[in-house]
């Protein structure tokens, strides 16, 4: 099956969840039928839980609750964040990167990134600050996504190719890659630009939609030379 309805059945099927996290002042009677983790005793509780079953906690033993707050970040949730403990990764503050997405060692993910599901992010690769990699978007080795730079994603409208970055690529500040683009080992996009064509390897392209510039030289390479203690 194409691996985008392999993702589009995926979420279908998935139990839609309200994660939140409760902070609750008295005394909780513990529901053992209710899929809750509950911290604490005595006076002071932490629920944590789908909503309509920490609602139902709370609303139980309304009558020994003096108060709570209940946190929550989003609603009917299909798709739960990448478990990041054991990711060999540099992973900032505030990026935001959802389950089935692969990445790999030493790769570095900014603050404010996106990453979405089924998108694969290559060894010592920086995506930098809001940017954005759509589902499954496959980004090489070695490369710079620059900051707010969009890679489309294949899910709707539906498509069989996704996004190909290869290896030792630099996507400039802000260009934005349309889906099925495929770009090749060593480009350049330079920063704003629109990519609607295969890019070929070593080359330089940009504009609004992007064009051959030139092949890639030496004064290109001191310019886009990628950091590695950046990356350790």
């Amino acid at each position: 099956m194409n691996e985008t309805f392999d993702i589009v059945k995926y979420i279908k099927e998935a139990k839609k969840v309200t994660p939140v996290k409760a902070y609750i002042k008295g005394y909780i009677k513990p529901n053992n039928e209710l899929p809750i983790k509950l911290f604490g005793n005595n006076d002071f509780y932490i629920a944590i839980g789908d909503f309509e079953e920490v609602k139902k906690l709370i609303e139980d033993n309304k009558d020994t609750i003096s108060d709570y707050e209940i946190e929550n970040n989003c609603r009917n949730s299909a798709i739960p964040l990448l478990d990041l403990k054991n990711i060999k990764a540099r992973i900032e503050p505030g990026a935001i990167i959802r389950d089935k997405v692969i990445i790999g060692e030493d790769a570095v993910i900014m603050m404010g990134a996106v990453i979405n599901i089924g998108a694969e992010i290559g060894s010592k690769t920086m995506i930098d600050m809001n940017a954005v990699i759509g589902a499954r978007g496959k980004i090489g080795n070695n490369c710079h996504i620059g900051a707010g730079a969009v890679i489309a994603g294949v899910l709707e409208p539906p498509s069989s190719t996704p996004v190909i970055i290869e290896d030792d690529c630099l996507i400039g500040a802000n260009a934005v890659i349309l889906e099925g683009v495929k770009v090749g080992k060593g480009a350049v996009v330079a920063a704003g630009s629109v990519v609607i064509d295969d890019v070929k390897e070593n080359t330089v392209v940009g504009g609004v939609p992007a064009r051959f510039i030139k092949m890639k030289d030496e004064n290109t390479l001191a310019k886009t030379k990628i950091i590695d203690d950046l990356r350790s």
